[in-house]
């Protein structure tokens, strides 16, 4: 448990040892969350959440992966309104930038202004900061972008990452299994297990993903059938290596002592 003594009254206000509480307070808000994820692949970007719905919950809605624009989505873990007001700024961002300049933004200006929101509401009193942390994924003339900010005003480039609850399991998965040079496909399969690894529930029913491919530059979500055939060739590839294995196993010669060569 944190020593604050007061400290944590205000964003504004350091601790005797240099740490601002409400801002750590908020990051372990980030942490309580359902895991989201976002992989880069060599044709484009997926973001991926665990998103469990009750039983008698319309289905088809997705209440934590975001359309900021055409080329641009963002996945969030923490306090999900929080994120509501920070997408709402990034989309009218985004619009402003295109009236402005004539081009769609750019992935990393979306991600620096998020982070200045957020970064904003550590300097005064009277508020608290954001307790969610955001995934911004897309495509752009610099090619498909990951990056992640959180609620002290960070914001960090990726080629693979998790966050929310669970995320160093996750992301000692992914730094195990993630290549850059994935397909599309590779990297949905991958995110579906990353998100299954510390899950109560297997499958893909409590499973949203959306992608961003390089060639068409456009969001576009996955549906459960899409991700079901993932996780069924996913589950395929595993058994065949197994089987492949087994055999490699059974046709080694032994060694004269009855060992394998």
């Amino acid at each position: 448990m944190m020593a604050s003594r007061g400290y944590d009254m205000t964003p504004t206000m350091y601790s005797p040892d240099g740490r601002i509480y409400q801002v750590e307070y908020a990051m372990e808000t980030v942490k309580r969350g359902a895991i989201a994820i976002g992989l880069q692949s060599r044709d484009g970007a997926v973001i991926a959440v665990e998103e469990k719905s009750r039983d008698l919950q319309v289905e088809g809605i997705t209440q934590k992966i975001f359309q900021v624009d055409d080329h641009i989505g963002i996945a969030a873990a923490g306090y999900i309104p929080d994120a509501r007001i920070l997408v709402d700024s990034a989309r009218f961002f985004s619009q402003s930038n295109k009236l402005t300049y004539d081009e769609s933004v750019e992935i990393e200006t979306v991600a620096k202004h998020l982070a200045d929101q957020s970064h904003q509401f550590t300097q005064y009193s009277g508020v608290r900061p954001f307790g969610v942390a955001l995934i911004v994924a897309g495509v752009d003339k610099k090619g498909a972008r990951i990056f992640v900010t959180d609620p002290s005003g960070t914001y960090i480039p990726y080629t693979g990452v998790a966050i929310g609850g669970n995320s160093d399991e996750v992301t000692d998965f992914l730094e195990k299994n993630y290549k850059k040079e994935m397909s599309m496909d590779e990297v949905m399969s991958l995110a579906i297990s990353a998100i299954n690894l510390k899950s109560d529930e297997k499958g893909v029913k409590h499973i949203r993903m959306s992608k961003i491919k390089t060639d068409t530059k456009l969001f576009e979500e996955v549906s459960q059938e899409e991700l079901a055939k993932h996780a069924q060739a996913k589950d395929q590839h595993a058994q065949a290596k197994d089987q492949h294995a087994q055999a490699k196993d059974q046709h080694e010669p032994e060694n004269p002592d009855g060992s394998s060569k």
